[in-house]
């Protein structure tokens, strides 16, 4: 019985001795570091600014200035070019700990399509590098040009690409048509896509710019795109093909490169109600100009 509660006590001590060593804090310690090893930014025309973050695990009863720097390797954005550091040193106020390096993007040098970045380094004394986290006093800091949003943008000749077309292609035997799109007439926001899937059948989409960091579309429910019979090859509804929102996945347009991500739902519907999913598919608008509409529709798209 002795050697018995001799080894509960060995392992209740072990496991002591285990938690206090998992367990090791850095309350009293100072470290300061940049709060994210990546910091993704927009910028737009009229808010051409933004700020990437650093912070301090301890407040202190001074204020703290350090240096920032560009590091050349890892960045493919030119500094004067595409984005301008404000200021070169930053402070930590007294009794705070948390800062920011304020960047300007320079809104004209950035092309719709770039994907730029650039490393910053903190210039600081060594002993306030947290060699816990690797490189704590790096960050890459990434921008991409946000456009603003005018629904006449998204009118006009467009071409449309779909995965619900690729498995049931109709008579033309095709996943892309060029397809027109058009302001609603009384719905602000709205846009109508004539012949959108087939010819003969319109589908109306809702885009939503206010949130620039996520442009949304959404679309109404039970939206006719299609009869059943000469899409699918029989009828087992109302003899019409609807389409609507995904519940699964989200749609999205960017002004910058005038496209949109459609995701929809398509099923059929009987007396009102649902009586099967045909799936949930994947559809890309990307607007073009007349003259290339042109070209293509002559060469059969």
């Amino acid at each position: 019985m002795a050697m018995k509660r001799f080894s509960i006590y060995v392992v209740i001590l072990l496991l002591l001795v285990s938690c206090k060593e998992q367990y090791v804090t850095y309350s009293n310690a100072e470290y300061v570091m940049f709060a994210d090893s990546i910091s993704t930014n927009m910028v737009q025309r009229d808010d051409s600014t933004f700020r990437v973050a650093i912070s301090s695990t301890v407040a202190k009863s001074y204020d703290r200035t350090f240096g920032v720097e560009v590091v050349d390797a890892g960045s493919n954005a030119i500094e004067g070019k595409h984005y301008r550091l404000l200021t070169n040193t930053v402070t930590i106020p007294a009794g705070e700990l948390a800062t920011d390096v304020v960047v300007e993007g320079i809104y004209d040098n950035i092309d719709a399509t770039d994907s730029l970045g650039f490393m910053l380094r903190l210039v600081m004394n060594s002993k306030l590098k947290w060699d816990l986290y690797k490189d704590s006093d790096k960050t890459k800091v990434v921008m991409y040009k946000s456009c603003p949003y005018d629904r006449n943008n998204f009118t006009g000749y467009a071409v449309f690409s779909s995965l619900f077309l690729r498995s049931y292609p109709g008579e033309n035997n095709a996943y892309q048509r060029v397809v027109y799109t058009e302001p609603h007439p009384t719905e602000e926001d709205m846009i109508i896509v004539r012949n959108c899937f087939f010819d003969g059948y319109d589908i109306t989409l809702r885009l939503d710019g206010d949130n620039v960091a996520e442009p949304r579309i959404t679309m109404d429910a039970d939206q006719v795109i299609s009869d059943e019979a000469s899409v699918l090859g029989w009828i087992v509804g109302d003899n019409h093909i609807l389409c609507d929102d995904s519940p699964y996945y989200t749609s999205y347009f960017n002004s910058c490169q005038r496209f949109a991500v459609l995701w929809t739902h398509v099923y059929v519907k009987d007396m009102g109600q649902t009586v099967g999913t045909i799936g949930h598919y994947y559809n890309v608008l990307e607007w073009i100009s007349d003259e290339e509409a042109e070209r293509l529709k002559r060469e059969g798209l």
